[in-house]
């Protein structure tokens, strides 16, 4: 039925334009987003068949955001929906970003609390039915932080996914807004049997699993692969169910200034893309999202490991060249930029 089934919050995203602070607009631009919805959507942009699972307050927040799903392709029909109380007892989760410039960082303030995904229950999803006929379920360490019942939820989709002989990826995405590395740890811990590939950056391999890359800066920059080559065995070694470990690597020069790369380890090898020197910045959320939904459409391709990588290395700096969450870039122009083609105009 599906090539991938993801599950996660979306959130209607309000940003400042032209690298304005949100106070100092009188404009803001409105799109959704949302980790697990931007997995789905960039997936079915490959030519995936995506389905996302979710729960939404029924209003127009919660429209807006199956509408946009539905425009790019994505199946919003496992969306558990929630009546609307008129006074927001229960809500449908914003987001705020701010696009930084040179040595001003980009920042991101969330409006989230009491979103309807927060209050989903074991039980409430028909995993059974959902996994029909599914060939991957995708999920990220945000899920399990929104609340106690959403990480029992998480930990239940992963074990019916399991169940079901579906391969499952987790992207760890530690948001220090949402948790604390303890907290975080603890419901990491009890997801990581159930998973088969494993996504994260040098912050959440830290933070999530208590793995430190010697070497790693306090800000996260100016990272050595090797380094990570430590962690991905140490992944490996903890968790032997655990087929491939990957990871993004960026060293943010200026806000708008990058280099980007990604790192595959497949249990014996490791596996690195090239590096996107100095990719100028339009906006730099959603890039790891492009990451996992590259990886994950170039295993299910059968790609080999380095194959995938490439792809997945490209695909992620393409994203990082469009507005919003989710990747606009063809396939046509991954091909390109693995091969290092230049920018020159197409005429």
């Amino acid at each position: 039925m599906y090539d991938v089934v993801t599950f996660g919050e979306a959130m209607i995203r309000l940003s400042s334009p032209e690298h304005q602070r949100l106070e100092q607009s009188g404009v803001l631009v409105v799109t959704v987003g949302g980790a697990e919805l931007n997995v789905a959507v960039n997936a079915a942009q490959l030519g995936l068949k995506s389905a996302w699972v979710s729960r939404l307050v029924d209003n127009w927040s919660g429209h807006f955001i199956r509408n946009k799903g539905r425009e790019l392709g994505v199946d919003m029909s496992h969306i558990v929906w929630t009546p609307f109380d008129g006074v927001g007892r229960e809500r449908n989760g914003f987001y705020h970003l701010e696009v930084g410039v040179g040595p001003r960082a980009s920042s991101v303030t969330y409006d989230r609390a009491y979103s309807a995904i927060s209050n989903v229950r074991p039980g409430e999803i028909d995993w059974a039915a959902i996994f029909e006929d599914t060939r991957w379920f995708h999920v990220s360490g945000i899920t399990p932080a929104l609340s106690l019942s959403a990480a029992e939820t998480t930990l239940e989709a992963l074990q019916a996914a399991r169940d079901a002989g579906i391969r499952t990826s987790y992207d760890l995405n530690f948001r220090s807004k949402l948790w604390d590395a303890e907290t975080a740890q603890e419901a990491t811990e009890r997801c990581m049997p159930h998973v088969c590939v494993l996504i994260g950056n040098e912050e959440d391999f830290e933070k999530c699993l208590g793995l430190k890359a010697e070497g790693t800066t306090e800000g996260y920059s100016k990272l050595d692969p090797e380094s990570y080559k430590q962690v991905a065995r140490r992944v490996v070694e903890c968790y032997p169910n655990i087929e491939m470990v990957g990871t993004t690597l960026r060293d943010a020069k200026t806000g708008l200034l990058n280099d980007w790369r990604t790192l595959l380890f497949d249990g014996k090898e490791f596996y690195l893309s090239r590096i996107y020197e100095d990719l100028e910045l339009v906006d730099r959320v959603g890039g790891g999202d492009s990451f996992s939904a590259g990886l994950i459409a170039s295993i299910l391709e059968g790609k080999s490991p380095q194959e995938a990588v490439d792809f997945a290395g490209g695909f992620s700096a393409l994203a990082h060249t469009f507005p919003g969450d989710f990747n606009w870039a063809r396939r046509d122009e991954v091909a390109s930029v693995m091969k290092g083609s230049g920018a020159r105009i197409r005429r």
